[in-house]
């Protein structure tokens, strides 16, 4: 289980606490307000962060080839607004009472994880990087608190913060570096897990399989999470409503056959299960990430 890091307290985080209240006064502003701050915001960054911008329209070209370079460049200009705007909202995610998070957040389909509750089943909800993706944590932890694997950040004010926040209806998190088989337990005695796995783990740890299309390093642990546990996966994406009306979290109904039985093949099923939640709404997905950094043997940088 992880621990808040020590020291946050040193002169060297003076600014993190600034940002932090800054967070915290936010928290107090209307969703409504907040959303249309961050076009504005994004419009900015999208200026400012130019690498940043490169990276998602190289994302979005690759991923989405039928689109022009124009319609790629103004679905990445909404992509980092929405990233924007996300940022703004990170103080009411971190801070929002039960009351405040149960009206703006609404779960589609919950009576298929009610199914898996009510039989004391346990189960993983695949968790793919929406801009949303700390929020349906938090959310889904006050509706059902389960279990999460945690990454710890370099800065330890914010990392004692999203701790807090991650944990204060009840999940418990363990850190990616921890043994891990007492989360597996609390799975296989029937507590949900949710699950992020669709970051570049680096060429160590990958397995290449299909990401529209593209040839991407893949986590290849969920299907022998899955076996281990004998629990189904349920993709869980997390979107931004328009306007600032909120959030909405949809469960979907759990992979078919899987595992699969090989690696390569539950990282596909798994990257499929994820485009399929993109092509809802292609511009709440982390395309600022160099999701496709990790190259086959003998292939050339795609982000050059």
């Amino acid at each position: 289980m992880p621990r808040p890091v020590r020291s946050p307290f040193h002169i060297r985080y003076l600014g993190s606490w600034i940002a932090l209240g800054l967070l915290r006064l936010l928290s107090l502003v209307p969703l409504q307000i907040l959303f249309h701050l961050g076009t504005g915001l994004g419009d900015l960054l999208r200026i400012v962060l130019r690498s940043r911008r490169r990276v998602a329209e190289r994302n979005l070209s690759l991923c989405f080839p039928e689109l022009s370079e124009r319609e790629a460049a103004t679905l990445a200009r909404e992509n980092i607004r929405n990233t924007a705007r996300m940022l703004l909202y990170t103080g009411f995610v971190w801070w929002a009472s039960e009351e405040k998070l149960k009206k703006r957040v609404k779960i589609r389909n919950e009576a298929v994880l009610r199914q898996f509750e009510d039989g004391g089943k346990g189960f993983i909800l695949l968790a793919p990087h929406f801009l949303a993706l700390e929020l349906g944590g938090v959310f889904i932890s006050l509706k059902s608190p389960g279990v999460s694997v945690y990454q710890r950040t370099r800065n330890s004010v914010f990392d004692r913060s999203m701790l807090r926040a991650r944990q204060r209806f009840g999940s418990i998190l363990y850190e990616r570096k921890d043994d891990l088989r007492p989360m597996f337990k609390a799975i296989r005695r029937g507590t949900g897990c949710y699950y992020l796995p669709d970051q570049d783990p680096g060429p160590r740890r990958a397995v290449f399989a299909p990401f529209f299309e593209v040839p991407t390093a893949t986590w290849p642990a969920l299907g022998r999470i899955a076996k281990l546990c004998a629990v189904p996966v349920l993709p869980c994406p997390t979107y931004i409503l328009p306007g600032g009306a909120g959030f909405e979290i949809v469960i979907e109904k759990p992979l078919p056959n899987f595992p699969t039985g090989t690696p390569e093949g539950d990282a596909q099923r798994m990257n499929s299960a994820i485009e399929d939640c993109i092509r809802r709404d292609p511009s709440q997905y982390f395309w600022v990430h160099k999701r496709f950094k990790t190259r086959p043997p003998g292939e050339t940088s795609i982000y050059d």
